[in-house]
């Protein structure tokens, strides 16, 4: 691995992507791609992070994105400490500032937060010396996999400019709509939103997408197929009349892919919901991706993690 120990983020933080610009995502992606090859490796770590400390905070319940996490700073040899809402202090009433400047007493060099209230990673980076990477907050952003999704595209398109990429589903609720949203267009592709018009969000005029309230237009000729849950969670009522009627006017079936490019891929964030926005045989594909995205998200968040580290000249060097 020949990662150029000179080049870093210049911020202290990675919120969102609405506050990366071209460059810096470009730099991360050209990192990812070199740090991959780890994972291929007999030893899987390199020693970039040895001697630095990563407190997972998570405050809503995840999977791949705090395991990915917990492997990529496993990979970068950091010493991690794992926090959940549950069974700690949180669940008795303290507050995210107090939990925040407890475990600064620490002395962490990062914190990787998940929250349910959109702008906590934004604040809490405001208030403590530490890196702080969003793993999502609320329905606002998830800057990560905004930025595996990305790095997936490249792999199979070469470039994420000119694109035409269909992110459909529960696209109100989802902070993985509006980080792809940013991030797509700021790299030149075209994104297409499909929803019924009760999962639109109030302010998708002002995401610079096309919105389409049937999936049949908008998979003409597309390059990439994302397919969203329905986040039944963050709903405070049903916004269409049954999962069957969902699935039979919005899930992605073999008929409809067939509507997409020849070279179209499919992608899902996960967790999916087989059956409702997805049907089996799409999911398991040849044309689906969505294993890969979850291999690339290691190799995306270890970039992260070492482009905010400064670059350290320890990457570099081979096991």
């Amino acid at each position: 691995m020949a990662v150029d120990s000179a080049t870093a983020l210049a911020r202290k933080d990675v919120v969102g992507i609405s506050q990366l610009d071209a460059g810096e995502i470009q730099l991360i992606l050209d990192t990812a791609e070199e740090l991959l090859e780890v994972a291929k490796r007999p030893i899987k770590k390199v020693p970039t992070l040895r001697g630095s400390t990563v407190v997972n905070l998570f405050m809503e319940p995840s999977t791949r994105t705090r395991f990915s996490f917990e492997v990529a700073e496993k990979r970068l040899s950091a010493d991690t400490l794992n926090f959940s809402s549950s069974g700690s202090s949180v669940s008795k009433g303290e507050t995210l500032f107090d939990t925040a400047r407890n475990l600064m007493a620490m002395a962490p060099d990062f914190i990787v937060i998940r929250h349910p209230n959109a702008g906590a990673p934004h604040r809490l980076a405001e208030v403590v010396p530490a890196s702080i990477i969003n793993a999502g907050d609320g329905i606002n952003e998830h800057p990560t996999q905004a930025l595996l999704d990305a790095f997936t595209m490249r792999q199979h398109f070469g470039s994420l400019d000119g694109l035409k990429v269909v992110i459909a589903g529960d696209i109100r609720h989802s902070r993985v709509a509006r980080s792809n949203a940013f991030l797509l267009r700021k790299m030149g592709a075209e994104v297409r939103f499909v929803a019924p018009a009760s999962l639109l969000p109030l302010e998708v005029e002002e995401l610079g997408v096309s919105t389409f309230v049937r999936l049949e237009p908008a998979l003409e000729e597309a390059d990439v197929v994302m397919m969203l849950r329905i986040q039944l969670e963050r709903q405070k009522r049903v916004n269409f009349p049954s999962m069957r009627e969902y699935f039979d006017f919005f899930a992605l079936t073999p008929e409809r892919l067939r509507l997409a490019a020849d070279r179209a891929v499919v992608m899902h964030p996960g967790p999916m919901n087989r059956g409702v926005e997805i049907d089996s045989l799409v999911a398991d594909g040849a044309q689906s991706v969505i294993l890969e995205q979850v291999t690339n998200g290691v190799a995306i968040r270890m970039a992260i993690l070492y482009l905010l580290a400064g670059g350290r000249s320890e990457a570099a060097s081979d096991s």
